[in-house]
This record gives C-alpha cells, structure tokens and sequence, in this order.
C-alpha cells in the first residue's frame, strides 16, 4: 500500500544509542522503504518530548518509560504516545568522580571489589557525611521518567540508601553530564554512552556498574510516535519500523561497529571524538541494537517500569498498569512489519524477567530466538503476573527488597 507521508523529520539526542535511526538515514535503509528522512538532534528529553507533541518531529528516540509519561500525563503534559520498536538494550551506568571513587575504596574496599558492584561503600561514605554534619551529595540522572532514574535509584535502595533523603538527585541533558561532573556540581550520574567513557578517558571519573549489570537484557531507547499520528499513518509507520530493523541489525554486526562509530560520532549527531565512542560500540555486549530480540517491546519490561513509576511516587494508585501497557507498547505492530521481513518474532507479549544468568532460547516464537541473560543485580525477580502485587509493596516501602517468587 502506498505511504501516507513520504517526508519525516525524526528527533535524537546525542547517545550512541541513536545509531540504529542514524545508520537508517546514512546507509539508506530509510530511502528503501520509500522514506525521505531528516534528522534532528535536540539538546534534552523534554525537547524531544515537546516537539513530538506539538508536531514539529514526526516521531523521535525516547526513553523506554517516556511514552507512559506522556500518555498518563504525569509530567506537565498529556498526551498519548506509542512505541512499536525497541532501539535498543543496554548502554547506560552509573559513574562517578574520582574523589568519590577514591573515598569509597577507603570506605569499605571490601564492597567495592564485589561484582557487580553494590552501592554499600556509597552508603558507609554517606553515613560518615551525615555524621561530620555534611550536605547530601548530588547525583544526576537524564529525565524524571527514564531507566537511568530507576536504575540509579534502585542500585542504591539495595544497600539501603534512601534516594529521597541520603543524596539530592538532580536532572542533567546527556552531553552535560562529563562538564557538571568536572565543575564538581554532581558527585556522581547515571547516562546513556558515550558520556561514561567520556569521563573516563578524561580522567574525571569512573564508572561503577552497567545496566547490563543492573538489569541485562532490558530494553533501553525506543522509537516514540504520537497515537494519532501512527493512526493516521499505518503504512508510513511500519515503513519506519521495517527500516530501522534492517538498520539495526546491520548495525549490531561486529564488523560495522568502527563504520557506526565514524557516522555517529560526527557533529550532526552524538559530536563525540571518534575513538571514544568506537571504544563504546565495540565493548562486547554493552549495547545491542538488534540480537536478543532487542527491538520487540516486552509488555512484561513496560510493566516494570510502571512498577518503578509506583514505588517512587510517580503513579497514582488509580492507574490501571496493564491497560496502559497494551496502548503504549505495541507488540502488534512489531510483528506486522517484522514479519513482512521474516524476522523471527516472539509469539508471546510478556515473560517472567530475572530469570537467566546465561544465554538461553526463547521458544515461543516464529522460530526459536537466541537470547541473552536477563539476571538483575540483586537476584531479583519479576513476574509480570504479580506487578500489582509488587506496586502495592513497593509503595508502601520503596526501600525494600523485590518479592521473590
């Protein structure tokens, strides 16, 4: 069938996470699928949230838990938003000064030698600041609803650190995290690459835990159109979607990696130095763009953050999780354009996440998909049949660990 528009202006902002809609564009996976594609890079998440809203991108790279915001009107608009693809997974952690560091080593060297790392000496510093009288300390995250909030925060709830009083979280735009970290406005911040390597080939920090460690296996950028505009645009919408799956997977294989580093770090994009976020790219496993079933959006994932969302005060008990997970993620539109490619897709929208250490195959599917481990830091567990039961927890103590099944 024909496209209902041709021409589309697709938002980013400077993360190495962007490469599937970048390579897309410079390789021509977009001009394949009949589209005519002009790409944006915007400063900060809430610009790409606006412009998405008001029309000015016709859709954008977002953070996996940005669309729910938007469409429950959680933040300071309302306005729903639907993802049909999965950018990628991994690519986040958490870093911090080298004076923090250090400061933690002194601490307890004992935690910090565990893998992966527990934020116990971050807790045994804290203590000792509270104790002198001290001010919390600082620590940034990218957007009030995004991984990197609910990675940061959970990472330091396991050692029993209370987010909300122990340290002051603020929000920082990605490309200003590295320039906060070496004025000494933040100790520490969770971020998508290359601004991790950044601090460290620069000396001014070090990077403590991945979110492969803290969660492997989720998703972590997605592509976010308006309701109404995939509405009114089916046929151009899963031309997007056919498009940045052969992009993705072009760009997941190993051998493109120093290609994908040479068009993303370029001004008009991430604006990076080559060498860093090649560095990035080619680190085995830290981002996925298309193995894995990395670009099916897991309903089970999408209930995990709305469980977040609830145990850090951001949902409304009144909010019913699963109706809003089926209007946000859209399996079935996955599916429609994956399938016209013969890509294998999950025949399944949801599964129990924290269950595999090790490499494992997902059956239920069009053909058996290779997948990798899911394991959470802590050893938890999420079953997506018991996420209200686990809300209700969590609500009424954020600190506490996860049920287990």
């Amino acid at each position: 069938m024909a496209l209902e528009k041709t021409r589309l202006r697709l938002g980013i902002v400077p993360l190495c996470d962007c490469a599937p809609i970048v390579v897309a564009r410079e390789r021509g996976f977009f001009a394949e699928q009949g589209l005519d594609v002009e790409i944006a890079r915007e400063p900060s998440w809430a610009n790409i949230r606006d412009k998405v809203l008001v029309g000015a991108l016709d859709g954008a790279q977002m953070l996996a838990p940005m669309p729910f915001a938007t469409t429950l009107g959680l933040g300071n608009v309302h306005q729903p938003i639907v993802t049909a693809f999965g950018l990628n997974i991994g690519g986040n952690a958490i870093t911090v000064s080298n004076a923090l560091f250090d400061r933690m080593m002194e601490a307890d060297p004992d935690a910090m030698a565990e893998r992966p790392l527990t934020a116990r000496a971050l807790k045994a510093v804290i203590e000792r600041d509270r104790a002198a009288g001290a001010q919390p300390m600082t620590f940034a995250m990218v957007y009030p609803f995004s991984s990197h909030h609910y990675e940061l925060r959970g990472w330091m709830a396991a050692a029993g650190i209370d987010p909300d009083r122990d340290v002051r979280l603020v929000v920082v735009p990605p490309p200003q995290m590295v320039a906060n970290l070496s004025a000494g406005n933040i100790e520490g911040y969770c971020v998508g690459e290359p601004w991790n390597a950044m601090a460290s080939s620069l000396g001014l920090g070090r990077v403590l835990i991945t979110s492969q460690e803290l969660w492997g296996g989720r998703v972590e950028k997605v592509l976010g159109v308006a309701e109404g505009w995939a509405d009114a645009h089916p046929e151009t919408h899963k031309a997007l979607i056919r498009a940045l799956l052969l992009a993705s997977r072009w760009t997941d294989q190993p051998e493109n990696r120093a290609e994908v580093a040479r068009i993303v770090a370029q001004p008009p994009y991430v604006n990076a130095p080559q060498d860093v976020v090649r560095a990035t790219l080619e680190q085995p496993g830290a981002l996925i763009f298309s193995a894995h079933a990395a670009n099916f959006p897991w309903r089970s994932q999408a209930l995990w953050f709305l469980v977040q969302m609830r145990r850090w005060g951001q949902l409304p008990a009144t909010v019913d999780m699963r109706r809003a997970v089926d209007r946000v993620f859209r399996s079935d539109l996955y599916r429609l354009a994956a399938l016209e490619l013969d890509i294998a897709v999950p025949l399944i929208d949801a599964k129990t996440e924290g269950d595999h250490r090790t490499p494992w195959t997902l059956a239920e599917a069009t053909r058996p998909i290779a997948m990798g481990p899911d394991a959470f830091f802590d050893g938890g567990r999420f079953d997506p049949a018991e996420a209200e039961t686990l809300a209700n927890h969590y609500a009424r103590s954020p600190l506490s660990a996860a049920l287990r099944a």
